[in-house]
């Protein structure tokens, strides 16, 4: 059971069946009657996120979230197939349910699959990925790794990022797929 005191940014709760991750929440405490909790929450089934107020200690159910590794191993007509790590049972899901790791998506790479209980409602890249520049504008003379500036990089999977100037095509370079930047250059 999880208590509204126990509120943080991505904690999970089962509300009106269906599972809801917390995005913003604020205690608030009037002069007069309880205590109560505004909550911004995004459902984790249908993307929708709605704003919801509850009293002080109201307890809810953890929902039943499993997480799976799968590999990705190709796209055809529309559908990506991933593979379950451990029981090799495939799936195939359709563009809505990986919208957030499209821009991420590689073959024989693993990703993580969120279940709600038989169904799957999100898939989840990597933290960090190495992913190869395929196209970008040349540096010039000079560009050091201290340099200042960045320019944009089109990466194999189509992903554009902002890179140092000292990147050129054909380089790896590391990618936090939280926030779709740049981290580091990898050496071959």
């Amino acid at each position: 059971m999880i208590s509204t005191s126990d509120f943080r940014r991505g904690a999970k709760i089962l509300f009106r069946d269906e599972p809801y991750s917390v995005i913003e929440f604020q205690h608030v405490k009037p002069g007069k009657g309880g205590a109560f909790v505004r909550t911004k929450m995004k459902n984790m089934i249908t993307g929708l996120v709605h704003e919801e107020t509850f009293r002080s200690g109201e307890k809810f159910h953890n929902p039943d979230l499993q997480y799976h590794d799968m590999q990705y191993l190709y796209e055809d007509n529309g559908l990506y197939h991933f593979m379950d790590q451990d029981s090799y049972e495939q799936v195939a899901l359709n563009k809505n349910k990986i919208e957030d790791v499209l821009s991420f998506l590689k073959e024989q790479t693993t990703y993580t699959v969120l279940y709600f209980g038989e169904r799957i409602i999100g898939v989840n890249a990597p933290t960090f990925m190495e992913l190869e520049v395929k196209e970008t504008p040349p540096g010039f003379k000079g560009d050091t790794a201290q340099g200042a500036g960045n320019k944009p990089a089109t990466l194999e999977t189509g992903l554009v990022v902002q890179v140092p100037l000292f990147v050129t095509e054909g380089d790896i370079v590391k990618v936090d797929t939280r926030e779709s930047t740049y981290v580091e250059r990898v050496k071959k």
